[in-house]
């Protein structure tokens, strides 16, 4: 038996797994399916971080018990602030984010039990060495960046979310999961935990492919990938493409090494994995763009938009189905915690005889 899915691209396989049979789905599906299941999920619609009942902060307090009773998992966006052109807005990341994971939200509601999604931790977020300096992106310590993280999974678990997907939007991965790696060191706590760079995860959507409505170039950032989600998510006045720029950044030493944002081209390197090899961003690209965002369209963003969806419903559901609500990977397999020792911690929130994770000791301490 193959472990491999082929495709007509030669470039592009799947594993033959649950995951790579929905990719190879998605990979299939005709312009008229791909809109189908973009209208399943509501995309596009209105933000809404202001809708009664969307985000775990907007939603009245007996309500947000009896949802999580049904369904435990949370889902957590985060983005930042960095200028990612002339022709759209700083907030371009957090606002991508959280309009997916609104949409597995509509969904999900959809079938009954809806996934929790916790309102943005990020709007401003950790960067690169070589973002330093530009105007409109706000740097945040690292540190600072993995507390927050900490903090919030911390406060979530405490509530009874113990099953948490961060979704990240940003160049920012190796602090969220250096965050995911501190807090199970820290607390030892059981539960589903998971970082995940959703363009990264469905990577092969972002490569020129050739099929209909296909990215053009590979993505790199506020380009032709990016300002084409935009166009796709975000509501008229948020971009502007009579503004749109083109830019080719040189590197200072040979090509082939680091490879592009979602590592299409399978090359030693990913693009965080080093500095000094390309000009800083203030000095090299100061317009904001690396790549050619004049080639960007909506409807070259509905496949993997699609494919993110589709994913994140499959994590969610093969979740569910292994540990349904309430219930959690055994504590003496996933942690050096006795069961007789979190008893108490693990029942429901304010449930005779709950304690609250904060009275927990810390392991060596």
């Amino acid at each position: 038996m193959s472990l491999w899915i082929t495709t007509e691209n030669p470039a592009i396989v799947f594993e033959d797994t649950s995951v790579g049979r929905l990719k190879k789905e998605i990979w299939d599906s005709s312009e008229d399916e791909i809109e189908r299941i973009l209208s399943e999920y509501g995309i596009p619609s209105a933000s809404e971080v202001g809708k009664p009942g969307s985000y775990i902060q907007t939603t009245v307090r007996q309500e947000v018990i009896e949802n999580r009773r049904k369904d435990d998992i949370v889902l957590i966006p985060v983005g930042c602030t960095e200028n990612h052109g002339r022709h759209t807005i700083s907030g371009f990341d957090s606002f991508m984010v959280s309009q997916i994971v609104e949409g597995v939200h509509r969904y999900t509601a959809k079938r009954g039990a809806a996934v929790n999604l916790a309102l943005n931790p990020l709007n401003y977020g950790a960067h690169p060495y070589h973002h330093v300096g530009m105007p409109g992106t706000v740097v945040v310590p690292d540190t600072a960046v993995k507390e927050m993280i900490i903090a919030v999974m911390l406060g979530l678990w405490n509530d009874g979310f113990r099953k948490q997907i961060i979704i990240n939007n940003h160049g920012q991965f190796w602090v969220l999961e250096s965050a995911l790696h501190e807090f199970m060191k820290r607390y030892q706590l059981p539960g589903i935990f998971q970082v995940l760079d959703w363009h990264r995860s469905v990577r092969e959507f972002f490569s020129p492919t050739g099929k209909i409505n296909s990215m053009e170039t590979h993505f790199v950032h506020a380009d032709e990938a990016e300002t084409s989600v935009g166009l796709l998510l975000f509501p008229p006045g948020m971009t502007d493409m009579s503004l749109a720029e083109t830019t080719d950044l040189k590197g200072l030493l040979p090509d082939g090494h680091f490879d592009k944002s979602v590592d299409p081209l399978r090359r030693p390197h990913r693009w965080s994995e080093g500095e000094g090899h390309l000009p800083i961003e203030l000095r090299a690209t100061p317009q904001g763009v690396v790549g050619n965002a004049s080639l960007a369209s909506g409807r070259k963003a509905r496949r993997p938009v699609a494919a993110i969806l589709k994913y994140l419903t499959l994590v969610h559901d093969e979740i569910l189905k292994a540990f349904p609500s309430g219930s959690l990977p055994p504590v003496e397999k996933v942690t050096l915690r006795s069961e007789e020792e979190m008893k108490p911690y693990l029942m429901e929130p304010l449930s005779q005889g709950w304690k609250s994770v904060y009275q927990l000791p810390r392991i060596g301490q």
